[in-house]
């Protein structure tokens, strides 16, 4: 114990003990004071039934499969062709970042972008983002150089998920296929494939990723 520590009064440790053990609900504003839970499991405030706290669903090495799921398929998804279109005799295929250039190329720059950003840049950055906080976090790296690249994933991280929508793109390329289908043979490539698991992979990670958790991971 430090000389500050017996300085400090007791009633202030205490307080913060309490602080720690309630959570107030964010909607109704009641407080309710926190309980172990199994895993997976999710506590629900007992006035409004309205989501309160939950224990992840998925292990540190669950996660870790995951990102590292979509990370092998990540280069795939965008770099091998989605669609294989056969038109009169010719064959065209496109990838997802082909398809965002040859937009930005036809003047619709800010539409290439935003489609570079969303489907490609922001997935990417995102997956390498968890993949970097379960590591740090598996590994107990508690050094400053890594409690501060920590802190720094965990305040973009709401950043780079609201980027982040396959999605879109997604629903893009259904509505595509649906509109060309009477006027040319379509063709899914690999590429289709790999972006559908890839989709897949980033709504588990999403799903299963807590933010206040691992904020209170850091704080352990």
């Amino acid at each position: 114990m430090t000389l500050d520590d017996r300085k400090r009064p007791r009633t202030d440790m205490k307080t913060e003990v309490l602080d720690k053990s309630i959570v107030l609900c964010r909607a109704c504003d009641l407080v309710v004071r926190k309980r172990a839970l199994p895993t997976g499991v999710r506590a629900l405030c007992p006035r409004c039934h309205t989501n309160l706290y939950d224990t992840p669903y998925c292990s540190l090495n669950g996660m870790l499969a995951l990102c590292i799921t979509a990370l092998v398929l990540y280069f795939p998804a965008n770099f091998f062709p989605v669609l294989e279109m056969h038109f009169l005799g010719s064959i065209r295929t496109t990838t997802i970042a082909g398809g965002a250039m040859a937009v930005a190329s036809q003047g619709y720059w800010v539409v290439g972008i935003a489609v570079l950003v969303a489907a490609v840049i922001a997935p990417g950055l995102l997956i390498l983002s968890i993949l970097t906080q379960v590591l740090i976090v598996k590994y107990r790296l508690k050094v400053p150089f890594f409690r501060n690249i920590y802190k720094k994933l965990l305040k973009q991280h709401s950043l780079l998920a609201q980027l982040s929508m396959l999605e879109i793109y997604m629903i893009s390329i259904f509505v595509s296929v649906f509109q060309l289908s009477d006027y040319t043979d379509l063709y899914f490539g690999i590429g289709t494939f790999c972006f559908t698991m890839l989709f897949i992979m980033v709504i588990f990670m999403q799903r299963e990723y807590d933010i206040e958790h691992m904020w209170g991971v850091l704080d352990e």
